[in-house]
This record gives C-alpha cells, structure tokens and sequence, in this order.
C-alpha cells in the first residue's frame, strides 16, 4: 500500500516536471505566433523568372540586367524592413517575457507547478527576444535586450531562490538538551 502511494507520488512529480516545461513551451509558441499572426514580416520580393538559368546564355540581355538592379534594390529595401521587422518583434516578445515573469512572481505563492511553467514560458520568450534583437543587427537593441533580460533573470533569480530562505536559527533551542561533543 506504501509502496503504491510512493510510486504515485514519483509519477505525479514526473508529470508536474512535464507539464511546466509543456506550459513554458507552449508560452513562448503562443507569443511568437501571436506576434506573427498580428504582425507579419515584410513579404520577400520573388527573383524574377526572366533571370533564371537557361543552357546556351552566357551573357544577360540588356533588360535581364535590370532587372538584376531592380531585384537588388527591392532585395536591399526588404532586408532592411526585416531589420526594422526584427527589431519591433524583439521589443514586443522582450515586454512579453517581462510580463509574463512579473505573473510568475505574482502568483508563486499559489501553485508552484503552474508558476513555474509561466517562469518557463517567460525565459524561453525571453531567448526568443534575444534571438530577434540578434536578427535585427542593430547592436544597442541586442545589448538593451541583453541587459534586460540579465536584469530579469537576476532579479527572479534572488527572489524565487535566495530571498525567500528563512535563516537558520542561531544555537540550539533554548528547551533543548545539551549534546555531548566528541572533541573532532
């Protein structure tokens, strides 16, 4: 009968395990595709077919050759959308992150399994956030999103496992009993 009830309780802490990585997950997909549904990346201009490879052709036609320059400047004007693209992504998922881990802080007092599964889901947005900022080669929003998410992880860091550590208590209880020593 013991023996049954350890072994439901080895099976209940797998699937709590289980279900805060899967909620954490599931976050930061629900972040990146919501952003993406609401939000769309710039459309990424077709090579033109014109251009395309034909046996025997060792040169291009004068209108081959531009449309070469316009495909080259609508290539140049796409990525530097995609810049700006990536930046605002990056700044959205970073505020998401933020929120999502100032919920995990609110409400750790009131069920650990499901506040950590939105700590999760804060820190993998978190790296989607950095990831993005990356892509949006813009240096001083990957350092601010860096910094931010240095700063988060510290501050959850210090709260969850360091504040809430109760000191232990200085010498023995004042009803205890002597222990002998054995001088080692």
């Amino acid at each position: 009968m013991a023996e049954k009830r350890l072994a439901r309780a080895d099976d209940n802490q797998v699937m709590k395990i289980v279900y805060t990585f899967f909620l954490g997950a599931l976050l930061a997909l629900f972040v990146g595709l919501g952003i993406d549904t609401f939000y769309p990346g710039p459309e990424m201009p077709e090579y033109p077919a014109e251009l395309q490879y034909k046996p025997g052709q060792d040169e291009l036609t004068a209108e081959q050759q531009q449309l070469e320059r316009e495909y080259a400047e609508r290539s140049e004007q796409w990525r530097d959308e995609q810049n700006i693209y990536n930046r605002n992504v990056a700044i959205v998922s970073l505020a998401a992150a933020v929120l999502l881990l100032a919920a995990s802080l609110a409400l750790e007092r009131r069920n650990k399994v499901l506040t950590n599964g939105i700590m999760l889901g804060g820190l993998f947005t978190l790296i989607y956030a950095i990831g993005r900022s990356f892509a949006s080669q813009e240096t001083r929003m990957t350092f601010a999103a860096v910094a931010v998410g240095l700063l988060v992880v510290l501050f959850i860091g210090w709260r969850r496992f360091f504040q809430d550590r109760e000191e232990p208590p200085h010498g023995p209880p004042a009803d205890a009993a002597p222990r002998e020593t054995t001088g080692v």
